[in-house]
């Protein structure tokens, strides 16, 4: 019997995106990457895109997705729809770098933005922040995220990594903590700083693989969907074709 052509469709996009996950941890473990920084979850490797301009749509999405309480943790007020659309609309990606981890549906469920601060004869600093949706927390996002930026502020000449958080925050504040990060307390608002370690061969191989590797990892999310959304045109073709046979035959 021959085997359904969907089927077999799918099982190639499994294999490819197991093929990229197993290439994506043999390539870290060789650049001297331990296993547990290398943004790893139950499930394996994490990918982490770097977003641009054409992914404004996507980040709009998902911060206006972000419950009341969310919006509260991650601006230290209950942003407006219309405050957060403003602070999507200022993004300077020309300047700062932004991440976003996606599901299968190319929505974005995790995102950090590192904003980049130089200013002659002063310290390089970079700010971090991160906002997960609410039924992707417990899977170590926030800190792969932090992670991620960490190496690229690194690999950028940054010297301090600067987060400033709600002292109720406890997951940022646990983030910052586990990094070694100093944590100075002020009643309702706390600030962490990290001095990071001057950029090496290892931190500029390590950081070009895990693009690599997010980059494929996307790739395949974008093929998968798009073969979906065939089978689903397909599929209303047929329904439209057995309907009209079905009146004509009446």
């Amino acid at each position: 019997m021959r085997e359904n052509p969907y089927n077999q469709a799918m099982t190639l996009v499994e294999t490819l995106a197991k093929t990229t996950a197993d290439a994506g941890r043999e390539l870290l473990r060789r650049a001297g990457v331990p296993q547990d920084k290398a943004g790893h979850n139950a499930t394996g490797l994490i990918p982490i895109c770097p977003l641009h301009p054409e992914h404004l749509t996507a980040i709009k999405k998902h911060m206006l997705s972000l419950t009341t309480h969310d919006r509260y943790l991650r601006f230290g007020y209950p942003a407006t729809d219309e405050q957060v659309e403003r602070y999507v609309d200022e993004l300077k990606f020309e300047r700062d770098d932004i991440y976003g981890i996606f599901n299968r549906n190319l929505d974005i469920v995790a995102m950090a933005h590192l904003a980049i601060i130089r200013e002659p004869n002063r310290t390089s600093l970079a700010e971090f922040g991160v906002s997960v949706q609410s039924y992707a927390r417990g899977r170590g996002y926030g800190g792969r995220l932090f992670e991620r930026a960490v190496m690229h502020a690194r690999n950028e000449k940054i010297e301090l990594m600067y987060i400033h958080a709600l002292s109720e925050n406890a997951p940022m504040i646990r983030i910052a903590k586990n990094a070694g990060a100093t944590v100075e307390r002020d009643g309702s608002e706390t600030e962490a700083y990290l001095r990071l370690p001057k950029r090496d061969l290892d931190s500029r191989v390590t950081e070009l693989l895990v693009d690599q590797f997010a980059k494929a990892n996307y790739s395949i999310k974008e093929d998968a969907k798009r073969f979906w959304s065939f089978l689903s045109d397909v599929q209303e073709i047929r329904n439209a074709v057995r309907e009209g046979r079905h009146q004509s035959a009446e």
